[in-house]
């Protein structure tokens, strides 16, 4: 029987351009847009990074309408891979004019911790920038990892509002 869990949404905005002062981490780093992955590639991070934190909207929708999302030319899934192994991933939402969503974001549980985070957001950022919308958005929930929204404001996201949402987590999560 599906489940409802209550959070509380934070919506963030970036208008301008920031100064990006992020080091690298240490280690082999390549950050490189996976185009047009399978749809098994893009669930196991998606799943991987999302399931603790109940991200639900994609892992139950059918992949016919996953891949039209994650194909489309103005959606960017940049892949964070550390020593030749993926450990995060951000996608990054192009497709309405003069904005960028960063729709989803993270790191798989084991490269938490090292820096990482950070450098993938920024990196993420300049890649947004460099497509000049007017505003970069964001959301993060009280069900995502605890420094989040803390990561989004210290790099350059103001929350602009909240709201409370009902997730139905589905019976085979």
């Amino acid at each position: 029987m599906p489940r409802e869990i209550e959070t509380t949404v934070t919506h963030l905005e970036m208008h301008t351009r920031p100064i990006v002062r992020s080091s690298t981490p240490h280690g082999k780093l390549a950050l490189i847009r996976a185009e047009a992955p399978p749809a098994h590639f893009f669930r196991y991070l998606y799943d991987t990074i999302g399931h603790k934190h109940f991200w639900v909207s994609r892992h139950v929708m059918e992949d016919a309408v996953l891949l039209d999302i994650i194909h489309d030319e103005k959606v960017h899934i940049l892949v964070l891979h550390v020593n030749g192994v993926p450990a995060g991933f951000a996608e990054l939402d192009l497709r309405t004019p003069s904005i960028a969503d960063l729709a989803f974001f993270g790191l798989i549980p084991e490269f938490q911790g090292r820096g990482l985070g950070r450098f993938l957001l920024s990196s993420t950022i300049e890649t947004a920038w460099m497509h000049h919308p007017t505003k970069l958005t964001v959301q993060t929930s009280t069900l995502d990892h605890p420094r989040a929204l803390r990561l989004y404001q210290r790099s350059g996201f103001t929350p602009t509002r909240q709201s409370h949402v009902t997730l139905t987590v589905p019976d085979n999560f």
